[in-house]
């Protein structure tokens, strides 16, 4: 996020480019003024109530900046949308192979996230009444946003090509499939772990058109909400450390779930069986319109 900063009643962002380094080439732009925006330490308006206003164009694109409760959004074409947001706009990621939608809070919205941004028409402009992304691109833009060695461009060339591949195809074959464990509560990967899932990574380097899912699971103590939390955690620490210590790319990973404890692999009754269900199961899958290719 970047912060505001007084400047001759304009606002100037101090936010991390969407490049590789702050600083480089790929600057962030500047914000228009807002009278909304916080300048002198108080707001001067509010906007009004989203029930008051009448809807607006949906605008799709790439968050290009970002300052207080204001994002400008970026289309393919280069036109720049900016566009408030509220405590009432909605923020969901669909979750890809599974087809489900999470809702996330505001800071999930980072530079050089692709967005759809459904808007409603205010006084002082658009406001964002939901904004929808990509689970996956969020791992991405969250990857980029804290300053990874992967390459930008190279990242996205890659991934739109592999998108190209793979957009009508949704039935994998199951090259192999790795679990690691985790203690009780904790996502924390241990030595034996990290291990495992590096020579994965290197078995998975070796096949043609191979990419992994990572799907994360609990044992049943705990509540649903807290087990949904806790998977999520655990998938997140395996997608990490497959990216950066095993280097494998991501733009070949699925989108990544939690299951909570759903497809438990072994009674939840015994400790033995819930040592089992405290896992994270990485997934090598070749298309099958790919397979043998």
């Amino acid at each position: 996020m970047g912060s505001v900063i007084k400047r001759s009643g304009t606002i100037a962002l101090m936010a991390a480019a969407i490049g590789p380094a702050a600083g480089s080439a790929w600057a962030q732009p500047e914000m228009p003024a807002d009278p909304n925006i916080m300048v002198e330490g108080e707001r001067i308006s509010e906007p009004a109530p989203t029930a008051e206003m009448a809807a607006g164009p949906e605008v799709k694109g790439i968050i290009s900046a970002r300052s207080g409760p204001r994002m400008q959004v970026t289309a393919p074409d280069g036109t720049a949308t900016a566009i408030t947001i509220t405590d009432a706009t909605k923020v969901k990621a669909s979750s890809g192979i599974f087809g489900t939608k999470k809702t996330l809070g505001l800071t999930s919205l980072l530079n050089g996230l692709p967005v759809s941004v459904k808007t409603l028409q205010g006084q002082q402009g658009l406001v964002a009444s939901e904004v929808t992304f990509r689970n996956g691109d969020l791992k991405t833009a969250s990857m980029i946003h804290t300053g990874t060695n992967q390459r930008f461009e190279q990242q996205a060339a890659a991934t739109e090509a592999l998108r190209g591949r793979m957009g009508d195809i949704d039935k994998y074959n199951i090259k192999s499939t790795t679990n690691v464990y985790f203690d009780t509560g904790r996502a924390t990967l241990s030595p034996s772990a990290r291990a495992e899932l590096c020579n994965a990574a290197t078995a998975a380097e070796g096949m043609d058109n191979a990419l992994i899912l990572v799907v994360g699971y609990t044992d049943s103590v705990g509540s649903e909400e807290y087990n949904q939390t806790l998977s999520d955690k655990r998938a997140g620490s395996v997608i990490n450390y497959l990216q950066q210590a095993c280097r494998w790319k991501p733009y070949r990973m699925l989108t990544p779930t939690g299951m909570a404890e759903a497809d438990p692999a072994a009674d939840n009754s015994t400790p033995e069986g819930k040592a089992q269900n405290r896992r994270v199961a990485v997934n090598v899958l070749v298309s099958k319109g790919l397979d043998g290719l």
